[in-house]
C-alpha cells in the first residue's frame, strides 16, 4: 500500500468522480483508476461500487474512508515535524484565486508579506473557478484559496475575509426596456456570465432561480474581472461587485437596475486534513494578517 494511492481514494471518494480527481491530482484518469485497483488488491476489499457506470462507496469503502483521511493528515503532520527540524519554513505556496481583481483580493500585500516573512518560500497563484478551486484543495494541490459565495465551503476549514454584495448592472440603452417591465424582461436581455462552476455563474443562476427563471446568456467570459467591459460596451447585462457597479453608475458607464443585490462572502480555505502543514499554518497567519 503507497501513500500516492491511499490519496487517490481519498480524493475520488470525497468529489465522487475519478476525472475530476485526476484533473485535481494531476494526473491521467487511467492513472487514478489503477491507483484505485492496487490499493483495492493490496487490502483486499473493494472500495467503490462501479455499478450501473456509477462510481458510489462500499460499506468497507465508506468505513476506511475516516481512517485514510486520518492517515493522509498523520503524514502531512509527520512532513511537518521534520520541517521545523530543518529550521525556518521553505517550499512552495500555491495559492487559488476567484477571477477578480488583485486590489480586491489584496494580492499585493499577501505577496509582500510571503516576501518578507518567508524569505525562503516562492508563491504561485492560480485562477480557477470557485468550483475548480475548492476540488484542488480537497485533493491537496493548492496550499490554500480565496474563493467567493453565498456559502461557506463544504468539509473544509475556512475563515470569512469580509462581504461582498453584487448588483445588476445593464447598459442604458437596454435600460429603457427595464421601465416598465419586471423579472421577465430582465432576464430575456441578454447577459454575460462566468464559467460555468464560477462564483458569478453561481449567483447569477441562484438570482434567477428564486424567481422561477433563467436569464437569457448570450456570452460566456472566462475571465469574471472583466465582465464589466462588455457592460461598458453596450452588449449584455452583467453582475458587478459594488466596488466596480456604483463607481460606474457615476460614471454614466452604466445603469444599475433597483435595489437588487445579491450578498456572498470573500472566504479563505484550506485542507483540514493539512492543519499541521508548516506552509499551511505559515499562510493562514498571513492571510490572518493582510485581511485583519
Amino acid at each position: 500500500m503507497e501513500l500516492y494511492q491511499v490519496r487517490a481514494f481519498v480524493v475520488v471518494a470525497r468529489l465522487g468522480h475519478v476525472t475530476k480527481a485526476a484533473d485535481a491530482l494531476c494526473v491521467t484518469q487511467p492513472a487514478v483508476t489503477a491507483q484505485i485497483k492496487a490499493l483495492e488488491s493490496s487490502l483486499g476489499v473493494a472500495l467503490f461500487d462501479r455499478a450501473a457506470g456509477r462510481l458510489t462507496l462500499t460499506r468497507a469503502g465508506d468505513k476506511l474512508l475516516a481512517q485514510a483521511e486520518a492517515l493522509l493528515a498523520a503524514a502531512e503532520g509527520l512532513r511537518g515535524e521534520a520541517r521545523q527540524m530543518q529550521g525556518e519554513v521553505a517550499g512552495r505556496i500555491d495559492l487559488g484565486l476567484p477571477g477578480e481583481g488583485t486590489e480586491f483580493l489584496r494580492l499585493g500585500p499577501l505577496a509582500s508579506g510571503v516576501r518578507s516573512d518567508l524569505p525562503l518560500v516562492e508563491l504561485h497563484t492560480h485562477t480557477l473557478t470557485v468550483g475548480q478551486l475548492l476540488d484542488q484543495v480537497r485533493a491537496g494541490a493548492l496550499t490554500g484559496a480565496l474563493s467567493i459565495s453565498v456559502h461557506p465551503p463544504r468539509d473544509l476549514q475556512w475563515q470569512a475575509l469580509r462581504s461582498v454584495s453584487y448588483r445588476v448592472a445593464m447598459p442604458t440603452a437596454m435600460a429603457v426596456e427595464m421601465r416598465r417591465g419586471g423579472w421577465r424582461v430582465l432576464a430575456a436581455l441578454p447577459w454575460v456570465d462566468g464559467a460555468v462552476d464560477s462564483h458569478v455563474h453561481q449567483m447569477l443562476r441562484g438570482l434567477f432561480e428564486q424567481q422561477g427563471l433563467a436569464p437569457n446568456v448570450a456570452l460566456r467570459s472566462e475571465d469574471t474581472s472583466a465582465l464589466e467591459a462588455f457592460v461598458r460596451a453596450g452588449s449584455a447585462c452583467a453582475l458587478l461587485r459594488d466596488e466596480v457597479a456604483l463607481p460606474g453608475v457615476e460614471r454614466q458607464d452604466w445603469v444599475v437596475w433597483g435595489h437588487v443585490r445579491v450578498d456572498a462572502q470573500l472566504y479563505y480555505c484550506s485542507a483540514t486534513e493539512r492543519a499541521g502543514d508548516p506552509l499551511v499554518v505559515a499562510l493562514n497567519s498571513l492571510v490572518r494578517k493582510v485581511w485583519a
